[in-house]
This record gives structure tokens, C-alpha cells and sequence, in this order.
């Protein structure tokens, strides 16, 4: 059995620290280029880092939400293509887990 509470307040924390990151790399995108040409080039490079950053960042957050939202439904802890018990050291290392870890396996 799981402890959903602890489980919780951890996902919710995760949310927090990736809403936090996303706001900062969406504020440093958002600002303006240097008048310096050659700054400019230097800050574009940035930019598509900081791009890089924001694509990996929006799934994972997608992913936690998800996660929050089993355990809301009380479906935590179940594949969601299977509907198998999805292991807790699976679930101790990713707790965002959705998937067992042959279905997760079937994906790659």
C-alpha cells in the first residue's frame, strides 16, 4: 500500500518547483535583444537553450497533473493501459509513473 498523502504533498511540491522554472525561462525569453549585434547572437543562443529547456519542462508538468489527478480519482498506482499494479519501487523512483513497467517497456 501506498502512502498517497506523502505521495501527494511530494507531486505538489514538483508542480510548484516546475511552474517556477517554466515562469523564469518564459520571463528570460521574453526579454528584449542587447542593441550589440554580436550580444545578440550570444543571447539567441540562450534563447534556443532556454527553449530546450521549456519543451522538456511543460511534459513533465503535463505528467505530474496527471498524476495528481489519479490520485484524486483514486486510480494511483494503476497502469492506465493495463490497469495493473504498477510496482511502488517503480513508483518510489517515478511517482508520476502511469504506466507498469512492461507497458512502459511495450513503448520503447
Amino acid at each position: 500500500m501506498t502512502d498517497t498523502a506523502a505521495i501527494k504533498t511530494q507531486l505538489e511540491e514538483q508542480l510548484v518547483e516546475l511552474r517556477g522554472r517554466q515562469a523564469r525561462v518564459e520571463t528570460d525569453l521574453a526579454e528584449p535583444l542587447n542593441a550589440d549585434f554580436s550580444e545578440q547572437a550570444v543571447e539567441m543562443e540562450d534563447d534556443a537553450a532556454l527553449e530546450g529547456q521549456a519543451a522538456l519542462i511543460d511534459p513533465q508538468i503535463a505528467s505530474v497533473s496527471r498524476a495528481l489527478e489519479r490520485i484524486e480519482r483514486g486510480t494511483y498506482g494503476e497502469c492506465v493501459r493495463c490497469g495493473g499494479a504498477i510496482a511502488a519501487a517503480r513508483l518510489a523512483v517515478r511517482p508520476e509513473a502511469a504506466l507498469c513497467i512492461a507497458c512502459a517497456r511495450s513503448e520503447q
